[in-house]
Order: C-alpha cells, then structure tokens, then sequence
C-alpha cells in the first residue's frame, strides 16, 4: 500500500491555492508541472516548485499510512475547487503512481510521477541565520516597494528587491531605472550581524499574498551560502533563489536639497492623477503639476493633462507650499501607482528643479521614500 490520508476539502483546496502559485506553466520537466503530497509528521504537506520559487504548505490531515506522490497541479486544484465542503480520502496505488480521490459520490483516479523525481525543497538547518519580523509590517512593506521594480528581463538585479540590514533596521528596496522605492522596517531583535541580497520581486508579491492574516511573525532565515532565502511562517514555507550580482548603489539617487516642499491630501492627489490619466493616456501618459505658492503656506497645486485628440482636464488641490513656485511633469502611472500604497492622510512632493528627479513621502513617516524622475516637457 501507499499513502492513505484523509483532510477537509476546504483545507486542501486552500493549501493547493497556495502552494500552485510556485507550479512551473512552461516546463519540459513534466515533475515540475506537478504538486507534491506527502505525509509529514501526522500533517498533509504539498509543495510546488519552478525552481527558483519553492513553496510548502503544511494541512491537518488523518493519516493512516505514510507515502508521497506527485501529480498534476492543475488537474488536482480544479477538481478539489469542485468538491463539496466535506472529508476527502486520499489514497496512492504505488505499483501505477495513481492518486485514488473520493469525496461524497465523487471518485477520481489521477495519474502522477513518482516522488522520488520531485526536487529537494531546501529546509532550515540549525545554522541559519534567522531574523524575525511582524507579518502585517512586512507585507506592507513588500506593497510598497515590489511595483516599482523592473518588468524587463534585460537587467535582471532590477526584477529584483533589495533587501538590507543593518542595527535593526531592514530595509526593502526596488527600483526600474524610472523610479525608486524604498521602505525601512525598524525591528526590536538582538540580531547583529548585517546582510544585502537580492530576491525577485514575484518571490517576495507571492509571500505577502499567502501570510494569512492571523499570522504573527514572518521569519525570514538565511542559509550559510547565501544562495537562497527561506520566509517561515505557521503552516507555510516559501523558499526563494536570490538574483546574482550588485544592487546599484540608490542612496546616491535620492535627492538631498528640495527648492519646493509641497503637502496635499493623498487621497485628493490620487484622485486628481486618476483624473489626469484619462487624458494622460494619449499623451505618454504625461500629467504637469504646476506649484503656486501664495502669502504664508498655503497655496495651490494644479494636476493638468491634456491629448491633442482628446481633450485636456485640470484639478485644483489646496497645499501647503515652502519655498518656489514650480511646473514638473510625471507619468501619471508613476504617481498613482505610489499614491496607492500611501497609507497617512498627506504626502508631501519635495522638487527641485523641472529636469531633477521629485520625491514623496508620507507626511510625518520618514521611513518611506520614493523617488520618481520627471518627464520631459516641450515648452
């Protein structure tokens, strides 16, 4: 006999939506196409890897005899997705790698590839350097900087994020060539030593969508040859390749002198922009600001868009303005998609020149920053 184990349909369809993400599509190993179960310990554990991402997701589970198999990701999560919310009994025939399925009045018999194909997932060693961080902190963080690296293949460290420590400070950050984003975590931990390495942004999107919200901590460990990063959390592991090479050096890019500090509502901002980008869109997606400063700090900033085709539009938001009056241009994809992830009430735009790079910043919240390079504007 093989494996024998029973779970709740709801669990295993949870524990395969988390764990397909990792399923290789395109793949001309077919074991890579497919999703491990084994027993571990009393529990179901499934995992799934493309090679470079690896994820295991551990299921309360009944187990009568230990065994492992691997069969196709897709045809197991579609069938599961179907069942009815009650007790699936799993059982693999050994001699043919059959998975034996049966739910309610539903039986299912799905072909598989032996275990023993399936790439070692690497584990936690004792030795590892680990360093704890509180989940809800951690995903924000990945929200805030993931979009902004790199989409393009052709220079692959920037796909990446990079991600620093330093005296309690971890710090994440991504960047394109057009923008920057970079978000530092101050941590409580008796960790000391110090690290950079580069993991790939999908990696790190991936573990902020599977932490689960009761998750406390995300413990992040780091084998000794620094080829690899292991995210632990309760009932999942997400283990990740890391990108060769040098991150380039982005604090030299964040712009030290403003000759402009302007304070709006990011909410009013980020409509504005929303706004702008119907028009922007036939336009390079270009949106003007013009910076106007009156007597004491209040003033105004104009969000203007305009299309040869189509039309142009403007909205006015209040501001509190130190020091001159300027008109820069931005993608307007640029702003929303960083005015999205601005959780405080005001954001302030800090300027200095048409052709120089802006800067935001939460207002009141110095541990974010983002750099976004002008566009250029045809007098």
């Amino acid at each position: 006999m093989g494996m024998r184990v029973s779970c709740l349909q709801e669990n295993l369809a949870r524990g395969l939506n988390i764990v397909s993400r990792a399923v290789s599509v395109r793949t001309p190993l077919p074991v890579l196409a497919n999703v491990l179960l084994a027993t571990d310990n009393g529990r179901l554990r499934l995992a799934a890897t493309n090679l470079e991402m690896s994820i295991t997701a551990w299921i309360g589970a009944s187990v009568e005899e230990d065994g492992a198999l691997t069969v196709p990701a897709r045809t197991l999560s579609d069938l599961v997705n179907t069942l009815s919310p009650e007790r699936v009994d799993l059982e693999v025939a050994v001699r043919t790698n059959a998975l034996h399925l049966a739910c309610g009045a539903t039986t299912a018999t799905i072909k598989g590839i032996d275990a023993y194909e399936f790439p070692p997932i690497p584990e936690p060693s004792d030795e590892d350097d680990r360093l704890k961080i509180p989940a809800d902190v951690l995903k924000e963080a990945i929200g805030m900087v993931t979009f902004a690296a790199s989409r393009d293949d052709s220079r692959p460290i920037l796909t990446g994020v990079s991600v620093s420590y330093q005296s309690n400070l971890l710090t994440l950050a991504a960047a394109d060539g057009f923008r920057l984003s970079v978000r530092e975590i101050p941590l409580e931990t008796d960790f000391y030593e110090s690290f950079t390495f580069v993991v790939p942004a999908r990696a790190l999107s991936e573990l902020a969508r599977i932490s689960s919200d009761d998750e406390e901590e995300i413990e992040m460990i780091l084998p000794r040859d620094r080829s690899q990063v292991l995210f632990h959390m309760k009932d999942v592991d997400l283990v990740s390749r890391l990108i060769d090479g040098v991150f380039p050096d982005y604090r030299q890019i964040i712009p030290r002198d403003a000759a402009t500090r302007t304070v709006v509502y990011t909410a009013d901002f980020l409509r504005a922009c929303k706004r702008a980008d119907i028009f922007a869109r036939e336009a390079n997606n270009t949106v003007r600001l013009s910076i106007e400063p009156r007597e004491g700090m209040a003033g105004i900033m104009r969000v203007r868009a305009q299309a040869s085709e189509k039309g142009e539009n403007e909205v006015i938001l209040d501001a509190s303005i130190e020091g001159e009056p300027i008109e820069i241009a931005f993608n307007v994809r640029y702003l929303i998609e960083v005015l999205s992830v601005i959780r405080n009430d005001q954001v302030v735009l800090k300027t200095s020149r048409p052709d120089k790079p802006g800067v935001l910043q939460p207002l009141g919240d110095e541990h974010f920053t983002h750099v976004v390079m002008p566009m250029h504007i045809s007098r």
